[in-house]
C-alpha cells in the first residue's frame, strides 16, 4: 500500500461511541514513539474540535469532514488512511457506501457491526473486490463478536493442543455482564426490525446460524433459545441477545480459515443465571425479557451509560468444549468495564492497530480469521481483558 497521511482515522468521533474510541488512543498511546498516525473525522468540524478539547487530544490532532451521504468525502477519507474505523449507524443506513469506498481503495476497515442482514448483504457485494485490492474489511470488532470470536478462536487452539483435534462442541456461556445498552444499538436493532418486515428473505438470514457463510451449511445447531439448567456449570441458562450475530461471526471465521474448528463443529450461546428454582425463574424472565429488550422508553442515538456505569461495568464468558467421549475443557474470556461501550471503544481501537501490521489476503472477514491471536495479545496489554485457560 502507498504511504498514507495517516495510519487510522476514528470516523464518527463526535459520536458517543466514537468520542471513546478516539479516547482510547489519547489515553493509551499519547505522544508515545510507537503512536499511530491518527485523525478525527465526521460531518460537522465545530463539533470535531469540541471532542478534540473534551478527551484532552493534542490541539493539533488532524480534523476530517466527511460524510456518509457524500461518496467523495468518503473516497477521500479512504485515500488519506491505512484504516477507517467507524461507529458510524445503523450501519444499514450510513455504512454501505464507506464499505464500497474501502473495498475499491484497498483500505483497511473496522467497524462494530452486529446488523447480520447487512454483513451478508456487503459480503455478496463486495468481498471479492476487497480481496482484489488487499481491503481488509473487519465487521463486529467490539464486545459483538471478538470476546466470543477470539474466545472460541482460543479454546480450539488449547483443545488441539490437549487433545489433538478441536472440540466439536463449544457453548458460549455468559457467566456475568454489568452493563447498559446505548441509542445506537436501540436504532440499530429497530432499522433491522423495519428492513425483516419489507423483506422476509431478511429474516432467513437472521435465523441461520450460517448466514454469513454463503456456500456453507453445516450441521444443526443448537437454538440457545430454551432456558434448561446447565450441569457443567451448576445454574440454569437463558438466551443471550447478542447470539443471533456471535454465532454468525464464529461460523465465518471457521469458514474463511478453511475449518479449523472441523466442519461437524455445533455452537451456541447463552448466559447463567443461579441454581435452583430461582435459577430457573431467572431464566424464564429473561426470556420474556428479550422480546422487548428497551422497553417503552428506548435510548436515542447518541445516548449511553455515564462514566461511572462505563467504569463499574465488567462481563464474564466461559467457552466450553466438548466430546463425545466425555472430555471437556474450559476457557475463559473476563473484561473490565462495561462491555457495550468502555470494553467495546478499547476492542474497536485495537483491531485498528492490529491491522496495521495484519498480511491476511483482503476480504470481508472477522477479527479472528484476520488477525487471531495477534489481537488477543493486544486486549491482553492495551484493553484489559483476560484470556485464560481454566480446566
Amino acid at each position: 500500500m502507498a504511504d498514507k497521511e495517516f495510519d487510522i482515522v476514528v470516523y464518527g468521533a463526535t459520536g458517543y461511541t466514537g468520542r471513546l474510541v478516539a479516547e482510547h488512543f489519547v489515553r493509551e498511546y499519547g505522544d508515545k514513539p510507537d503512536a499511530p498516525k491518527w485523525a478525527m473525522a465526521g460531518r460537522n468540524r465545530s463539533k470535531l474540535e469540541d471532542v478534540r478539547t473534551l478527551i484532552g487530544a493534542p490541539g493539533d490532532t488532524p480534523l476530517i469532514e466527511a460524510d456518509a451521504s457524500d461518496p467523495d468525502s468518503l473516497n477521500a477519507l479512504c485515500e488519506s488512511t491505512r484504516v477507517v474505523l467507524t461507529t458510524v449507524g445503523p450501519y444499514q443506513l450510513y455504512g454501505g457506501e464507506l464499505v464500497e469506498a474501502c473495498a475499491r481503495t484497498g483500505t483497511d476497515y473496522a467497524d462494530l457491526c452486529g446488523e447480520p442482514a447487512w454483513m451478508r448483504e456487503m459480503i455478496d457485494r463486495h468481498h471479492e473486490l476487497a480481496k482484489a485490492s488487499g481491503a481488509r474489511i473487519c465487521f463486529s470488532s467490539g464486545f459483538d463478536s471478538i470476546p466470543f470470536d477470539l474466545g472460541v478462536l482460543m479454546l480450539q487452539k488449547e483443545a488441539r493442543s490437549r487433545f489433538g483435534e478441536p472440540a466439536p462442541r463449544v457453548k458460549g456461556r455468559v457467566r456475568a455482564m454489568e452493563g447498559t445498552f446505548s441509542g445506537g444499538t436501540a436504532a440499530s436493532l429497530t432499522a433491522t426490525m423495519k428492513a425483516a418486515a419489507k423483506s422476509p428473505s431478511i429474516i432467513k438470514i437472521l435465523n441461520n446460524p450460517f448466514g454469513l457463510t454463503p456456500g456453507f451449511e453445516g450441521p444443526d445447531q443448537p437454538s440457545g433459545l430454551i432456558p434448561h439448567h446447565e450441569d457443567a456449570f451448576g445454574k440454569w441458562a437463558a438466551p443471550f441477545i447478542m447470539a443471533t450475530i456471535n454465532v454468525k461471526n464464529v461460523h465465518r471465521t471457521n469458514f474463511l480459515g478453511g475449518y479449523p474448528y472441523g466442519k461437524d463443529f455445533r455452537y451456541d450461546e447463552m448466559m447463567l443465571t443461579s441454581p435452583g428454582e430461582a435459577g430457573k425463574a431467572a431464566a424464564s424472565a429473561v426470556t420474556e425479557l428479550l422480546k422487548n429488550p428497551f422497553g417503552a422508553k428506548p435510548p436515542k442515538p447518541g445516548e449511553g451509560p455515564t462514566p461511572e456505569q462505563r467504569q463499574n461495568g465488567h462481563y464474564d464468558i466461559a467457552f466450553r468444549g466438548e466430546y463425545p467421549d466425555g472430555r471437556a475443557l474450559t476457557y475463559g474470556v473476563k473484561g473490565r468495564y462495561d462491555p457495550g461501550y468502555g470494553s467495546t471503544s478499547r476492542m474497536l481501537g485495537e483491531t485498528g492497530i492490529a491491522l496495521l501490521d495484519c498480511t491476511a489476503e483482503g476480504g470481508i472477514g472477522t477479527p479472528g480469521s484476520f488477525l487471531g491471536e495477534s489481537l488477543v495479545q493486544r486486549l491482553r496489554d492495551h484493553a484489559e481483558i483476560v484470556f485464560a485457560l481454566e480446566d
